[in-house]
Order: C-alpha cells, then structure tokens, then sequence
C-alpha cells in the first residue's frame, strides 16, 4: 500500500510541475555522463596527446557504448518495469527485478572483459585505430576496460533511482562523479604527466565515486526493499523487463554498428582523401561525443517522463500520456533547433574547445573537415532528436516493437547502406551526406507510426505490445 501511496501522485500532479521536477535532474544527470567522455577528450585535446589523442580515445569510445547497451538494457527495462506495475497497483516482484537485472549486469560486464581484453588491438583496429594512435588507444582501454563492472552497474542502478522517484539523487551521484573526473583530469595529464593513462584513470575514479553513491541509495529505496534472495536471478520476473530495455540495447548496439562502419569507411576514403586517415577519425569523435551531449538532454527530458508515462499507462490514464507526448516532442524540437543554429553558424567554436591540432601535417585540413562534418552530419539534427525521443517513449509505453522500429529504420536500414554507397560517388563527403539523408526517411516512419500508435492508445489492451 506504501508503494501505491508513494506513487500516485504521478496520475494526479499537474504535468508541468511533474516534467520540472523529473526531467531537470534527469537531464542534468546524463548531461553529466556525456561529460565523463567529453572532459577527457577536452583535456587531451590540449595536451601534448592534440589530434592523435583524441582519435585514440573515438576508437574507444564504441567499447564504452557497447558496455552501456547491456547495462541501459537492464536499467531502462527495470525502470519501465517498475514504473508501469506501479499504474496497475502491482508492485510485489519489483525487487525481484532490481535485483535480478544487478545480478545480470554484473555477470555481463565480466563476460565483456573476459572477451575483450585479448581481443583489444584487433577491436582497436576494426574501429579506426591507425599505427599512429593505437598504442595510445590501447593504454586508455586497458584501464577502462578494468572497471566494466563499476561502469555498468553504475548506468544500470541510475535507471533504477530515477524510477523510483529520485532524480535528484540520480543527478547527484552523476555530478559526484563528474566532479571528480574534471579535477584530475589536469592533474594527472599536465600536473603528473600520465598521458593517455592519466585521462583513463580520471574517468574510472569519477566512476567509482557514481558507484559508491549508487549502491548507497539501494539501501533507502522508496517503492520496493532489496533482500539477498532478490539477487537470485528470476528470469520469468525479468524477462517481462529484458522486453521493455530490449530497445535501449538495439539502439546501443546500432550506434556500435554505425560507429564501425562510419569509421572503416573514414580510413578508407580518408586516405583516399588529402586528408589522410587520422583527422577524419579525430573529428567524428569529437562530433561524436558534442552529438552525446545534444541527444543527453534530450534523452534526459523523455527519461525523467518515464515514471509519469509508465505509471498513467498502466493505470489506463490515456489523455495525460497524449498531454505527455506532446510536451515532450515541443520541448525536443527547441534543443534540436538550438543545436542545428550552433552547429551551421559556430562549428570552429564547438570543434576549438578540443584543442587545436598540432601533430599532424596540415592543420587547415583539420578545420575544414571539422566544419563540414556540424554542417552538413549534423544538420537534421533536429530528426535524429525527435527520432531518438519516439523511440524512448514507445519504450516507455510498453511498445517495444515501435521502440526497435524507429531505431533500426534510422541507423540500420537507411544510414549504413547510404555511409556505403553515397562515398562511391561523393567520395568521403558522401559519408557526410549519409545522415541528414537517414534522418529524414526515418523521420517520415517515426511519424506514421506515432499516428498509428495514438489512434491505438483508447483501446486498453493495445497499450502494451
């Protein structure tokens, strides 16, 4: 009956206050998590380590996405779990669920390490890394690699505070973390002069910070009490779970795909190219990581509805969760716009912050590329925004096939064929085009199915799928 009573307020507050009071912290808190791969790549980008450094850490930067697949799998599906039993006032097999998606994210994050650490040159490799960079590439994923666990748990447990009601302590522990990173980030890179290693373990204390303050809310959680037995893994509790994060692991996974491509294409064209290999491989992580940053918060604003749209779908409130939505698209539509106007007017000042570079042959290349990638990768941005919103929020609801459907349309069936094709007759700015012309195709598909899904939504047994 707590539990009921602790919740309830979801289905009754005025949805303003309730997005202002979710959807703050939550955006604080993922904008945070960008920063623990942006702030290093900052910081080296003005070191010594410049261009190459930052190439080194884009080539790593798939193999954190694919640890985070697993564990926002897991968290996300706990946390719509948790939030959608809680509208239909059952609430006695969450801790069943937390407890059994901790024990599954910690038995996955060690499988991860058993397969990549003797695989990590040629993973390396497949994902850009030239003889220039990778031994420094190879330095900063030994030490990441060495904290999966923490890493993991950490992002599966965040999904769990916020679903319990507790942004705020979310955006704390993310923001503990973040703090600590940033400040010996300088220390060990220019003070101790670490290198590649200093940036490594800056980012793994930050983690284990989040950690710590993680595992300390599980001892006052609010809806559900975790008891040893919850760790015992319950696969038919969970697997209704594994069902609603399953989207988050596709989406995940996709951008490890595209990543993949996106950088053999680079190599390939790029040394086709008078560019050469390294500064097209630098620059889209650079883009990749200020990309993270634009689509956090958006990501933050959809996430911190999760427990408003979870709770009034189960509870059959259909009229609150259409209000939702809309709020929700109006609010990603003015981040993608923002973004889009600073990307086409500004791109020296967004790509400027990474240092300049300085041990690479022809600077001018460097910035020519870079503002070609914000101006034209990123000039739909404002789709791939909307796109990524539906896709969370047909997670949300309980729609996972509409959930998957919007993230495969976008990276899978249209932008790695066109990342393939377009280079052949454009050369490397084809894999430029590839993006504005995937977004705009998975755009129109989001949209009919956002139709077919409100037309739907009166009809209490098509709110779950």
């Amino acid at each position: 009956m707590a539990d009921l009573e602790n919740s309830e307020f979801l289905g009754k507050e005025k949805i303003s206050k309730l997005m202002l009071k979710f959807c703050i912290p939550c955006i604080l808190s993922l904008l945070v998590s960008a920063l623990y791969n942006i702030v290093d790549q900052i910081f080296i980008g003005n070191s010594e380590l410049s261009t190459l450094g930052n190439a080194a850490t884009g080539v790593v930067f798939p193999i954190f996405i694919i640890a985070q697949a697993f564990a926002w799998c897991f968290g996300d599906g706990s946390a719509a779990y948790i939030n959608i039993h809680q509208g239909r006032g059952d609430t006695d097999k969450i801790h069943k669920c937390v407890g059994t998606g901790i024990t599954i994210t910690l038995i996955s994050s060690i499988v991860l390490i058993a397969v990549f650490f003797p695989l990590k040159t040629q993973l390396l490799t497949l994902f850009g890394a030239s003889e220039n960079s990778i031994g420094m590439a190879v330095e900063y994923f030994n030490i990441i690699l060495a904290f999966f666990p923490i890493y993991m748990l950490s992002n599966m447990i965040n999904a769990v505070v916020r679903a319990d009601g507790s942004p705020a302590w979310s955006m704390f522990s993310m923001l503990a973390g973040a703090v600590f990173n940033i400040i010996l980030d300088p220390i060990f890179i220019f003070g101790c002069h670490f290198g590649m290693a200093g940036a490594a373990w800056a980012t793994v204390i930050g983690q284990v910070v989040l950690f710590i303050i993680s595992i300390i809310y599980l001892m006052r959680t609010k809806t559900f009490k975790l008891k040893l037995n919850s760790f015992i893994p319950d696969f038919h509790v969970f697997g209704e779970a594994f069902r609603f994060g399953l989207s988050s692991f596709i989406t995940q996974m996709t951008i490890v795909i595209i990543s993949l491509v996106c950088n053999m294409m680079l190599a390939k064209y790029g040394a086709m190219s008078h560019y050469g290999v390294d500064i097209p491989i630098a620059v889209i992580g650079i883009e990749s990581k200020v990309f993270t940053v634009v689509i956090n918060i958006v990501v933050g604003i959809v996430l911190g509805c999760q427990p408003i749209i979870g709770y009034n779908i189960g509870a059959q409130n259909f009229d609150r969760v259409k209000k939702l939505y809309r709020s929700i698209l109006l609010c990603t539509v003015v981040v993608g716009l923002a973004s889009t106007l600073l990307f086409e007017l500004a791109p020296d000042a967004v790509v400027g912050m990474f240092g300049s570079p300085t041990n690479i042959p022809n600077p001018d290349d460097y910035w020519d590329f870079a503002r070609k990638t914000f101006r034209v990768f990123l000039s739909l941005v404002t789709f791939t925004c909307a796109i990524k919103m539906s896709s969370i929020f047909f997670q949300a609801v309980g729609k996972s096939v509409f959930a998957v459907t919007t993230s495969i349309v976008r990276d899978i069936i249209c932008f790695i064929p066109l990342i393939i094709i377009l280079p052949k007759f454009f050369a490397i700015e084809g894999i430029l085009f590839a993006a504005p012309a995937a977004d705009f195709i998975a755009a129109i598909v989001t949209t009919i199915l956002t139709v077919v899904f409100f037309k739907q939504l009166l009809s209490p047994k098509n709110t779950t799928n």
